[in-house]
């Protein structure tokens, strides 16, 4: 197999890398490109009766980005969301820096989901652009609360046997 090779027409290797999808080499430092993934998957189940914010374990990702310039794009899937009809509030945090807020409301968050029901089981997702401006590691979790009751994570709020996963994903992005 032949490998093509693109780039900045300086003769310079810098910022080229072996596409996996093609097999030829590209120009990463080209806007838009994506130069590093992390991911992270939550595999067993969890519940919270707490009403104010706590980290979940397993949703959280670290990245080091190399430029204050490039952008981090966030892909959250949560599984199989529950809570006997109350709401259940979560929030995509970086470091300590709450992100993807609403401009109004009494009971902000990245996510809500709100069960019609007490066997109602839903999943929800959110794709989110950040701007972190350093070249530091930077973590990016996810927090959740309840109203009140109780909140389940990826299972059904009264049968153990309907159970799923959660993700969360980040990308440093050529700004």
């Amino acid at each position: 197999m032949a490998l093509v090779l693109s780039g900045s027409g300086n003769g310079s290797l810098n910022n080229l890398a072996l596409s996996a999808n093609t097999g030829t080499i590209v120009d990463t430092a080209r806007a838009g490109g994506v130069i590093q993934v992390k991911s992270s998957i939550k595999t067993d189940t969890a519940t919270t009766t707490g009403t104010s914010f706590a980290d979940i374990s397993d949703l959280s990702v670290s990245i080091t980005p190399t430029s204050t310039s490039n952008k981090i794009l966030i892909l959250l899937t949560l599984g199989a969301v529950g809570n006997n009809t109350n709401a259940i509030i979560f929030n995509l945090v970086r470091g300590s820096t709450t992100l993807a807020q609403p401009d109004g409301g009494t009971n902000p968050g990245s996510i809500n989901v709100f069960p019609s029901a007490t066997s109602d089981v839903d999943n929800a997702s959110l794709n989110f652009l950040d701007s972190p401006s350093t070249t530091s590691a930077t973590t990016y979790k996810v927090q959740w609360r309840v109203d009140a009751g109780t909140g389940y994570l990826n299972r059904h709020t009264g049968n153990t046997n309907y159970n799923s996963v959660s993700t969360i994903t980040v990308m440093e992005v050529v700004a």
